[in-house]
């Protein structure tokens, strides 16, 4: 049988449907007979470099490959493969926290350690605890001890100066052992231990180490005011030590040092304006205004024609970082990249206090950005012709994702027109709109489930996007003891057999049947917050923004049904969230089950076979 055509009349031919989206690639498989179509196979496979760029080839094979290994074709049985016209959203480069960065070489720092010894407050000038034997002053003393002293050692050591009359009323330990410390002395002192930099820590220096009652906090030190009273600042220092203060709200211990005057200096990085240019009108609006001003603005634009950074700021950095790497992916001009889309949300991300002994971090406000790369259709036909030379079958672009998503979606069983559908992918949200005499409409917009990784990754300051997607994918449980769990509901499991030791006392993912602990100081609860938010601001958002687009005059209300495909939709929260939403508006909203029983996946790939049938069984080139 002839690769080079496909015409009616023929007795059998594959097709394969690629969807390349931005976090997987997936294949839908049909054999025709004559005029009867039947899917015999399904794939998926992580998408390889960023969508819509030659590098997604190898994810596409592998994508094939995934689907066939079940049959007895291989590659070069099939006939034909259908790609779909993808829209890069660039989201590992594009959706970077834009804030003010604030670099002081301050005057103050601070420590808060998990396990504090002691209680109180004390003020006094640091000393290293080998001076202690020679001191016989009058002034109150907070010692420093470093990794060389033992636990029992530090301990004799103090309670012979407490002996002596030294005030001694308190001390920085740089090894675990302030509780132990803590249990030896003949009174309580308040013990700040795990000071990993103690070398940094300058001696002779005003210091305050505070450690509150277990179940409380701190109440001095995390009071910018508290410390102002404390080391006698004026306004303009007050200012400076308020990021100290704001790192150390929630904690339960902390010790502040004041440094040498004289060493401050701050410089400001601004976050900048983002420049809207749209068919009619245009729009300047400052990072520091915060997402809502900037999506109002987004809105007012529509439909945009580019967006750009004021040069010399961090939205002017990252905007044409997003053009030069999409111009070196596509080898187009830079001149002709433009973000068409972009999707900004209010986030907290922690920043590292400088001249912190312990990496401190307190939280910022900033706004998450997603930006979409509008790109020519030449990137998809220079991926369709590299992937025809390296598998040998023909290989042609076959329409636009949302419109195909649609055509998937009406193979779910009850679904009917008029209907409309959101796409909920990896980097952006699609909706479509198929009216009752056949006519479609759709949007792609920036912004889904790697944004949502990326906001939980950037707020509870996570190692990496592995761990972030974890905790996006998976409930949370908090390990209680060996034998069992609490799960971020409330109830409780129990096991036969004990838990691994590297999870006890620790908050976990249940990953499918395992347990993946989180190396996080942050709560359950605090942990479960920042998921949901996420969920719910990336999410949320984008399915009314794109609903609006294209419902009949721009009110959500008119709609009746729409359904959830994608693999965002497979989430074990957001279609709640998304279902939610939509019954303020009287919508009818569920995941779709393409073909009866592939649950939301492979929409588009099932749209790209079923578009190309259509057409050629009504004897269509």
């Amino acid at each position: 049988m002839s690769r080079q055509t496909l015409v009616r009349g023929e007795k059998m031919a594959l097709i394969a449907g690629v969807d390349v989206g931005n976090s997987t690639t997936e294949v839908a498989i049909a054999r025709i007979d004559n005029s009867h179509l039947e899917f015999i196979a399904s794939g998926i496979d992580r998408t390889t470099g960023v969508k819509g760029t030659k590098q997604n080839i190898r994810g596409i094979i592998n994508a094939l490959n995934d689907a066939l290994k079940f049959t007895s074709y291989a590659i070069d049985d099939i006939d034909l493969v259908l790609l779909n016209e993808a829209t890069p959203v660039i989201a590992d480069i594009a959706m970077e926290t834009i804030t003010e960065t604030i670099i002081t070489e301050s005057t103050i720092i601070g420590h808060n350690p998990s396990t504090p010894g002691g209680i109180g407050f004390g003020v006094g000038k640091t000393m290293h605890i080998k001076d202690l034997a020679a001191y016989n002053g009058a002034d109150a003393v907070i010692l420093l001890v470093d990794a060389s002293y033992d636990f029992a050692e530090v301990a004799a050591i103090i309670n012979q100066a407490i002996d002596q009359g030294k005030p001694v009323v308190g001390a920085v330990i740089q090894n675990d052992d302030g509780v132990l410390i803590s249990n030896r002395l003949k009174y309580i002192i308040p013990i700040v231990d795990e000071v990993r930099f103690i070398e940094k820590v300058p001696v002779n220096m005003l210091a305050a180490v505070e450690v509150a009652e277990s179940g409380k906090t701190i109440e001095t030190l995390s009071n910018p005011f508290g410390i102002a009273t404390v080391f006698n600042l004026d306004p303009e220092e007050t200012k400076l030590v308020v990021p100290i203060a704001r790192a150390l709200i929630g904690n339960r211990s902390a010790v502040v040092i004041k440094t040498p005057a004289g060493d401050v200096r701050a410089r400001r990085i601004p976050a900048g304006k983002l420049q809207i240019f749209g068919q009619r009108h245009n729009a300047s609006v400052d990072i520091e205004s915060g997402s809502e001003e900037i999506m109002t603005s987004v809105e007012k634009v529509r439909p945009i024609l580019d967006v750009r950074g004021e040069p010399g700021t961090n939205v002017g950095g990252m905007t044409e970082r997003v053009r030069a790497v999409m111009s070196k992916l596509t080898d187009q001009p830079l001149q002709e990249m433009t973000i068409q889309d972009i999707l900004a949300v209010d986030m907290f991300v922690p920043r590292e206090v400088q001249g912190g002994v312990a990496g401190e971090t307190a939280l910022e406000s900033a706004v998450g950005l997603a930006a979409m790369v509008k790109t020519n259709r030449l990137p998809m036909q220079q991926i369709a012709e590299e992937l025809q030379k390296e598998i040998g079958v023909r290989v042609e672009i076959e329409g636009v994702e949302a419109n195909m998503a649609i055509i998937g979606a009406l193979t779910t069983p009850g679904t009917t027109v008029p209907l409309a559908i959101v796409d909920m992918g990896g980097g952006s949200t699609d909706a479509a709109i198929v009216t009752a005499s056949g006519e479609t409409y759709s949007t792609h917009l920036a912004g889904a489930g790697d944004m949502a990784t990326m906001l939980i990754k950037a707020e509870l300051d996570l190692d990496n996007m592995d761990i972030a997607e974890d905790v996006k994918r998976y409930p949370l449980a908090k390990v209680e003891s060996m034998f069992h769990i609490r799960m971020e509901d409330g109830s409780v499991k129990f096991y036969n057999e004990p838990l691994p030791a590297h999870v006890y006392s620790r908050v976990v993912v249940l990953k499918e049947q395992t347990l993946e602990p989180i190396m996080t100081r942050h709560s359950m609860e605090r942990i479960r917050t920042v998921r949901r938010e996420a969920k719910r601001r990336v999410f949320v958002r984008n399915v009314l923004r794109a609903l609006r687009q294209i419902a009949p005059d721009g009110n959500i209300r008119l709609l009746d049904f729409v359904v959830m495909v994608g693999g965002s939709a497979l989430d074990f929260e957001i279609p709640e969230m998304v279902t939610e939403a939509l019954a303020e508006y009287r919508i009818v909203a569920g995941r779709a089950n393409i073909r009866g029983s592939m649950g939301p996946r492979n929409a588009v790939a099932t749209g790209l076979v079923l578009s190309h049938f259509s057409r050629n069984s009504k004897g269509k080139a």
